[in-house]
């Protein structure tokens, strides 16, 4: 069974997948000075709710924005799992796709992973979109080739700026306004359309801006933890794969494996 982590600025998310199924999936808070034996404690707990070992790992896959934390999660699977993890993007895990753009090796490994897996499931140009601590705006052509994109400061960080530069505003939980007024009553109502009807706003203008550059059809693919605040709005998006960096992740390892 594989393990597969993604190690973002925010979250670790770590899947359980059994020959290409997800059987298990958990999150735990980004500290880059969690140590493995930390690790190992933890997902010890969580395999045994799930009724397994950790004997029944036998392949860890890793893609990480966060190079301090890289270590550890070496380490983690040394020691515990017994095995060399796999990194996303060194060898022997080639990306398999054209990075076209300036600067290959500054794009982030979940991003090419996330082209690499909307690509294998969906024809044709793609714009993926990746809410997370920042929202990522991706093109792949249909080629399955990386084009470049758009990095935006994400909802919480746009919350976080808000929030922590004023002295009166309240921290808020993010949702949908309750009625589609842009006219707020309350400072609580006002800062909710500031935050979510604004950054649905500039998804919808960005969207717009990338399809009319790309000039041909486009399918516009969204994951990331905070995905789920827009899936309503049905005009935005073609498909939400909440599991997409794992899915890459996976079909990464499989590349690997089989040579």
């Amino acid at each position: 069974m594989l393990l597969a982590i993604d190690a973002g600025n925010t979250n670790v998310v770590v899947a359980l997948v059994d020959q290409g199924d997800i059987r298990a999936r958990w999150r735990i808070a980004t500290d880059p000075r969690r140590t493995a034996d930390e690790y190992a404690v933890w997902l010890t707990q969580l395999l045994t709710l799930e009724g397994l070992a950790r004997s029944d790992i036998d392949a860890v896959i890793v893609a990480t924005v966060v190079p301090r934390a890289l270590h550890n999660l070496q380490v983690l699977a040394s020691k515990y799992f017994g095995v060399e993890a796999l990194i996303a993007g060194r060898a022997p895990v080639d990306w398999g796709i054209e990075l076209d753009v300036v600067e290959p090796a500054s794009v982030g490994a979940d991003r090419v992973v996330n082209a690499i897996a909307a690509h294998a499931r969906y024809p044709g140009d793609l714009i993926v979109i990746d809410f997370g601590t920042a929202t990522t705006f991706d093109i792949v052509d249909y080629t399955g080739a990386y084009k470049g994109g758009i990095i935006a400061p994400g909802l919480n960080l746009s919350l976080d700026a808000l929030v922590g530069a004023t002295a009166k505003l309240p921290r808020i939980a993010i949702r949908a306004p309750e009625d589609g007024s842009v006219i707020g009553r309350t400072t609580e109502a006002q800062m909710l359309i500031g935050i979510y009807t604004g950054y649905l706003a500039m998804i919808e203008g960005l969207i717009a801006r990338l399809k009319k550059q790309v000039g041909r059809p486009v399918r516009v693919i969204a994951t990331g933890g905070l995905a789920a605040l827009f899936q309503d709005h049905d005009h935005l998006f073609d498909a939400v794969e909440p599991d997409l960096t794992i899915q890459g992740l996976a079909m990464l390892h499989a590349r690997a494996h089989n040579g």
